[in-house]
């Protein structure tokens, strides 16, 4: 946009610059203006043929010319003007050296045509130059108004040469999601048969979910799957500074979806435009956003009907869309999309490593182990960060050290090329230490995965751990446990230095949102009871969603239980601080430690759970 009005406005001066010297300079003539006195000696010479006067205005036409008085050669036509004050008798000159005086202009004029069309060129140049960069820069013939928001009608997501459409078989981790939508793919395949049970074809879909897992995926796979047109479309490409184009632009989506009915509209992002009526709206109370959102709901149940057309639109904020959108009649269904479990993260690495060769040391099993909580598109990124690595690497196959390292990055960061004074480094050892060994200690906790002083990200050292199986519901003990691992840096470095330094700030953070909630949210309290004293959303300003004095016993009761917590790790750590010390020392040696050798430098028997 910004090269498009360079463009024009560069045209514009350059258009600007030529029509002002035409009319200036090249539509001047030649007809010099002279002297008044110059004319009278013509006229006395009897070297004047004829004349045309208006006013004291004078024009005309010598019989042989004469040099100009400025030095700009000869000349025969001339102008000049006549005083006011002259007090000679210019018409008995005229007449007695036999002087036509005319009734017409000597120099002629432009006449009205000639000025109007000369006015309109410098319009007609703009305008096509206007066309020339919106059909450059709008795409097609219809990009001609692309500025103000008119495009080329709306066409099916067309496959490339060579590729293949999306089905369910490029989909995994989320079979209870694909059986929600294998009856919308039946309906488009056989629309028929439900007609005649007298079904009718759901409206809408709402794929809910939060990011990467795989929504617009799971819309590409239905239209795949069904063979039916696909229309793709961002919810913010509706929205236009002049109102009612975004209007206009969802009618005419669903006016060619209609075309080649059977189809399928996916809206990605609909939170944009779905938000509730009403809240931040214009002064006027009705902007942009607000029609194009009523343009969607009359066009999906509204007089105008849309038969053989399923919506399919996706959110991470499906709690703040407009109840009117989310109506039956409009989306039927909402499908929640959440991250894959262990199994499923195991079928989407497989998918995602079809193309990558990988090494027989591999285990995908035990990479989705050790990735729980990851969406799809993190479980994508972390294949192609380890196949970036072999290749940096050299390798002619993805190993499981490259894996790992992957791993690592994505979730930690990449690693830091800092210079650490020993003091500090020394003290990120026991602080790490003082981790990994609450983790081993503490009954229930998640299994240390890794312990490295490395820096990565804006950590100085990490200790990574994941749990050994899905986590659904968390009890006391195994919250409490995670505070008391969360608190072991802090606790070590007390033990050992009898200092408090700034690298526990993330830890703390981590400690107050679990303390919240275990308060606040999951009655875990006997002093705040077993209520909801806090919604999840609003612990960010949450002085507002609750009463002082219930405020004031979250804050006691979050304090007590980290204080507990803390002198429990403490305590830990007092009572075995042989196995601290080996795993700092370790740890300033070797720099990173792996499950096997921190267990067993450590003392501690690793205890496998049952994963059934």
């Amino acid at each position: 946009m910004r090269g498009r009005w360079w463009g024009l406005a560069v045209t514009a001066v350059i258009v600007f610059l030529a029509v002002y010297i035409g009319l200036n300079y090249l539509d001047s003539g030649d007809e010099p203006t002279i002297s008044y006195t110059e004319f009278s000696r013509q006229v006395d010479e009897g070297n004047v043929e004829k004349i045309y006067s208006k006013g004291d205005a004078i024009q005309g036409q010598l019989k042989e010319a004469r040099e100009d008085p400025d030095g700009d050669g000869e000349y025969t036509r001339f102008e000049t003007q006549r005083p006011a004050f002259a007090d000679d008798d210019l018409w008995q000159s005229l007449d007695r050296q036999d002087v036509t005086v005319t009734a017409r202009p000597v120099v002629q004029q432009r006449g009205l045509l000639p000025n109007l069309l000369l006015s309109l060129v410098p319009i007609v140049i703009l305008v096509a130059v206007w066309i020339f960069f919106a059909r450059r820069f709008g795409g097609g013939p219809g990009g001609a108004g692309g500025m103000l928001g008119r495009k080329t009608p709306p066409k099916p997501v067309e496959l490339l040469p060579g590729t293949q459409r999306t089905t369910f078989a490029d989909v995994a981790g989320i079979d209870e999601v694909k059986g929600e939508l294998d009856d919308v793919v039946d309906f488009l395949e056989h629309p028929d048969v439900y007609r005649r049970m007298g079904a009718k074809m759901p409206r809408g879909v709402l794929l809910a979910g939060s990011p990467g897992t795989g929504k617009t995926l799971l819309a590409r796979a239905v239209a795949g799957e069904a063979g039916v047109p696909f229309f793709s479309a961002s919810a913010s490409e509706f929205i236009e500074m002049i109102v009612g184009v975004g209007a206009s632009r969802v009618r005419e989506l669903f006016a060619e979806a209609r075309k080649v009915a059977p189809s399928i509209i996916f809206i990605d992002e609909i939170d944009t435009i779905g938000r509730v009526r009403g809240a931040g709206a214009s002064v006027s109370g009705h902007d942009e956003r607000e029609q194009t959102l009523n343009q969607i709901l009359t066009e999906m149940d509204g007089f105008s009907g849309s038969e053989g057309v399923v919506v399919i639109a996706a959110t991470n904020r499906a709690d703040i869309l407009d109840p009117a959108l989310t109506r039956p009649g409009r989306f039927d269904r909402v499908v929640n999309v959440s991250p894959p479990d262990r199994g499923g993260r195991e079928a989407i690495l497989r998918i995602h490593t079809r193309d990558i060769p990988l090494s027989a040391d591999v285990d995908l099993t035990q990479v989705a182990r050790t990735t729980p909580g990851m969406t799809g598109a993190d479980l994508a990124n972390l294949a192609n960060e380890a196949a970036l690595i072999a290749v940096k690497r050299k390798q002619k196959q993805v190993t499981a050290s490259d894996l790992s390292e992957a791993l690592e990055k994505v979730q930690l960061g990449a690693e830091r090329t800092l210079v650490m004074p020993e003091e500090d480094r020394r003290r990120t050892a026991y602080h790490e230490s003082g981790h990994a060994l609450l983790g081993m200690l503490q009954t229930g906790a998640d299994p240390v995965r890794k312990i490295t002083i490395v820096p990565r990200g804006r950590a100085l050292g990490v200790t990574l751990s994941t749990p050994e199986v899905e986590r659904y519901a968390h009890s006391e003990e195994y919250l409490r446990g995670r505070i008391i691992g969360a608190l072991g840096g802090m606790a070590a470095e007390h033990e050992v230095y009898g200092v408090v330094t700034t690298g526990a700030e993330n830890d703390l953070e981590q400690v107050s949102n679990i303390a919240r909630g275990m308060v606040a949210r999951w009655g875990m309290s006997p002093r705040v009871g077993r209520l909801s004293a806090l919604p999840s959303d609003a612990q960010q300003a949450y002085g507002l969603s609750a009463a002082p004095a219930t405020l004031d016993a979250i804050d006691h009761e979050m304090r007590r239980i980290v204080d507990e917590c803390y002198e429990e790790a403490c305590r830990k750590l007092r009572d075995h601080r042989a196995q601290l010390d080996a795993l700092a020392e370790a740890l300033l040696e070797n720099e990173t430690l792996e499950e096997a050798e921190a267990y067993r430098i450590a003392g501690i028997t690793r205890l496998s759970k049952s994963e059934t």
